[in-house]
């Protein structure tokens, strides 16, 4: 019963238009509320936690050619949605920062919330648009949890034509630059 209000809730178009419409804003005032409270003991660990996220989404951009073809090279031969665990650990490393467990647990939690109704919309839309092939995918490969590589599609693989189309260059810089504020926070307050 509350879970079932839950998954409606992160469904509801009302919702769904507000976070669509404010969602830089809030993502914006939630930076800076990080960064006041920021823990310096927590910069390195938090740092490296979302560098692997980051890693993870150049990986993605560099392998996803968006509404062309079914993305099955590598992170996605491993895992369906790899975009999504790549910008759980981007946040989680700067949560992090807060240094206070609930909170991030809080955080896993909500994002939990977040990308399995969101992954339950897109995929339905992707079995309308590329039919057969992808409830093929869907079948062999997990949609969360990294499994054995699909059909034996090349997992080290990487486009930079496509990491510049998804903007990829994008995602690192404001990443980046999120961490050189926090450096400069917890160093010189």
């Amino acid at each position: 019963m509350i879970l079932e209000r839950v998954h409606a809730f992160f469904n509801h178009p009302g919702f769904r238009k507000f976070w669509v419409r404010s969602r830089i804003v809030l993502v914006l005032a939630l930076f800076v509320a990080v960064l006041w409270f920021a823990d310096a003991r927590w910069l390195w660990p938090g740092f490296l936690v979302s560098m692997i996220g980051e890693l993870v989404q150049l990986w993605c951009f560099a392998s996803l050619d968006k509404n062309r073809d079914l993305a099955c090279n590598g992170p996605y031969t491993l895992v369906r949605n790899p975009m999504y665990l790549g910008r759980f650990l981007i946040v989680l490393g700067m949560v992090m920062l807060l240094g206070n467990p609930w909170v991030m647990l809080a955080y896993a939690v909500v994002y939990y919330f977040y990308m399995v109704n969101r992954v339950k919309r897109e995929e339905a839309k992707l079995r309308e648009v590329l039919g057969a092939p992808y409830a093929e995918y869907c079948a062999a490969v997990h949609p969360f949890v990294p499994g054995r590589p699909y059909r034996g599609n090349p997992v080290l693989y990487w486009r930079w034509d496509l990491l510049r189309q998804n903007h990829g260059w994008a995602n690192l810089a404001g990443t980046l630059a999120f961490w050189i504020a926090a450096a400069a926070r917890v160093w010189w307050p």
